[in-house]
């Protein structure tokens, strides 16, 4: 396996945003399935929920529940095609990993527990890219010694 998304990533190739085009060329260039775990999944998933119950609560905010429900569907036929692969991963390792990065760099750098898990999978699957939108997340990343892709 060569990279490992975050949910930026995820966000800007399922949803029409500003890093959209770049998401979509960089996904179209890969030689190889996208690697995803459980969690990303789930933190995706789980976003695209809120961001649409966010829009039914206030149109100006969140997505439409339409355009939420057509990413989710897009989701599972890439993942039933192959083109993203669910990676198992050993999920105490990820912690133990999660747990190192945490105390080496939250308190200087600031950064959120799933952003921590997300570039633990990452190492643990030993990636060699780390694909993110996220200024933040790529920092740790590169930190870490993952090459910050797109």
């Amino acid at each position: 396996m060569t990279a490992f998304p975050d949910t930026s990533f995820l966000f800007a190739l399922y949803r029409a945003q500003d890093n959209s085009a770049v998401a979509r060329k960089y996904y179209d260039a890969m030689t190889e399935p996208v690697a995803v775990s459980s969690l990303l999944l789930y933190e995706f998933r789980q976003a695209m929920r809120f961001h649409a119950w966010l829009n039914a609560q206030n149109p100006k905010k969140g997505v439409p529940v339409k355009e939420a429900e057509e990413a989710l569907i897009d989701l599972e036929l890439n993942l039933a095609s192959g083109a993203l692969q669910i990676t198992s991963v050993d999920s105490a390792h990820v912690h133990r990993v999660a747990e190192r990065l945490s105390a080496t760099y939250t308190k200087a750098g600031g950064h959120r527990a799933f952003d921590i898990l997300h570039i633990a999978t990452a190492l643990v699957l030993e990636a060699e890219e780390f694909i993110s939108f996220d200024t933040n997340q790529r920092k740790l990343a590169a930190a870490e010694g993952l090459k910050v892709k797109p």
